[in-house]
């Protein structure tokens, strides 16, 4: 899962390539395999058999606080004995989760019954065929009331691959007295990374972010040029010849935000390693002021006060807002993430009791279960209005609101590619450059899709 560990839209024109699978010599079935042959080398692989008796579906689940194993046991019982389903969890790390499954689905593992995904994974997971498609009579049930992102994270080539399970998205926390003393409002509809970055400088204290060198990071850099009205690929279609966005006016307003905290006063002094995690612990430290970061902060930090890890008073001192703008004149598009239910394509059960084991697991009941268990945001819109959810989380609407107005990163089976390309020339934060590095970024990212350079 990204969100707590860390989850890929220039000027040159892509070249036309008719409409299809992006499968040419550059495409992921190549890469895919040829990163299996090297882990299979490594170790092997062991593929899960079934036995007699009850079927068992087998369930490779990112890392939780248990509320997927809880899910798992409930529809185990709720089959009525048609089935039960065991949960394996995936390394914490969201690429090393990708590598995981990968190696499994590409050596046609039939053990992989259900999975937990990224949604950056979908595309390129669906591209290479190691997911069952929803044939359109089923997509709906999947589909109905779900975010739009959500939906949109899921499909691939007008094909819906996986069930949307959980959504999230990021939110401006800050501490109430920082910005009383600053004399802002977080929640203003104006409200700026500038005016922002301006109020922590004021007061002394710091702007948290993900900039360390990894996923967290190309979330924030996606964002930033989402929200200044730009993308950093488009096109994906046309597979490795996808037209490259960075290098837009919208990358350069996001360059320039992160040029400009990067070298200010109210910069992290760790901020080019800073995650998740590091982020939080400054925002509760004697510095602390405003960070952007997951909706997990909310039990996170309640948790740790009751607990005596950090003093009781800091989560009375807890405000939340939506994602920063930009431009005032133009709304943010805070990230987008979450995790997505796909069926393995080798699977026994494939067409029969994984479908139904997805949609019990989905249902709006055990978003419900599952949001109130783990802290992680259901995918379905009607869950934050129920009263429940509302008391154990304060912000439930604002939750609701910044996923409807979330921006997926790229949806192409390159991701992996497109965001190792990005992070590699927007590293360290300090050493971005507006006029620069948007434009350097695009050449880089056109040259790792054409095998001309590499990561």
């Amino acid at each position: 899962m990204v969100e707590r560990v860390g989850r890929a839209e220039s000027n040159e024109p892509g070249h036309a390539r008719p409409r299809g699978r992006a499968t040419g010599r550059h495409g992921p079935r190549g890469r895919l395999r040829a990163a299996v042959a090297l882990t299979m080398l490594a170790g092997g692989l062991t593929a899960c058999g079934g036995g007699g008796g009850t079927p068992t579906l087998n369930w490779y689940i990112n890392p939780d606080d248990g509320g997927q194993a809880k899910l798992a046991a409930a529809c185990s019982k709720a089959s009525g004995g048609k089935y039960k389903i065991t949960t394996s969890v995936l390394p914490q790390d969201a690429t090393q989760q990708r590598e995981q499954l990968v190696r499994r689905l590409a050596a046609k593992d039939s053990g992989i019954d259900l999975m937990s995904l990224d949604p950056v994974f979908v595309a390129e997971a669906a591209n290479a065929g190691f997911l069952r498609p929803f044939p359109a009579d089923q997509a709906g049930q999947f589909t109905e009331g779900v975010f739009p992102a959500a939906v949109e994270n899921s499909t691939w080539e007008g094909k819906l691959y996986a069930a949307p399970f959980w959504a999230n998205t990021q939110l401006l926390w800050y501490r109430k007295s920082v910005a009383q003393k600053a004399g802002v409002d977080p929640s203003a509809p104006d409200f700026t990374w500038d005016k922002m970055i301006d109020a922590a400088v004021r007061t002394g204290t710091t702007v948290g972010v993900q900039a360390n060198k990894y996923e967290g990071y190309m979330v924030w850099i996606n964002a930033l040029v989402e929200s200044a009205g730009g993308q950093i690929i488009s096109n994906a279609q046309r597979g490795d010849d996808a037209t490259i966005d960075i290098g837009s006016p919208a990358g350069k307003q996001a360059a320039t935000i992160i040029s400009r905290l990067a070298h200010s006063k109210a910069a992290s002094p760790s901020m080019s390693t800073d995650d998740e995690e590091r982020a939080r612990f400054l925002l509760n430290g004697s510095r602390g002021g405003f960070m952007v970061n997951w909706g997990y902060i909310w039990r996170a930090e309640n948790g740790d006060a009751e607990a005596g890890v950090i003093p009781k008073n800091i989560p009375a001192d807890l405000g939340w807002a939506k994602y920063p703008r930009v431009s005032p004149g133009q709304d943010s598009k805070p990230p987008f993430g979450g995790i997505e239910l796909g069926i393995g394509a080798y699977g026994k059960h494939k067409n029969t009791l994984a479908v139904e084991a997805v949609k019990c697991i989905t249902s709006t009941e055990h978003m419900k279960q599952y949001m109130i268990d783990s802290g992680n945001p259901a995918a379905r819109a009607s869950v934050y209005d129920d009263p429940q959810i509302k008391k154990e989380f304060p912000m439930a609407g604002l939750i609701r609101d910044s996923i409807n107005a979330a921006a997926p990163r790229p949806i192409t089976p390159y991701y992996t590619d497109v965001s190792g390309a990005v992070q590699s020339r927007w590293h360290p934060p300090a050493s971005v450059n507006p006029n620069t590095t948007p434009g350097r970024s695009a050449t880089f990212i056109r040259q790792v899709l054409h095998d001309q350079a590499l990561l």
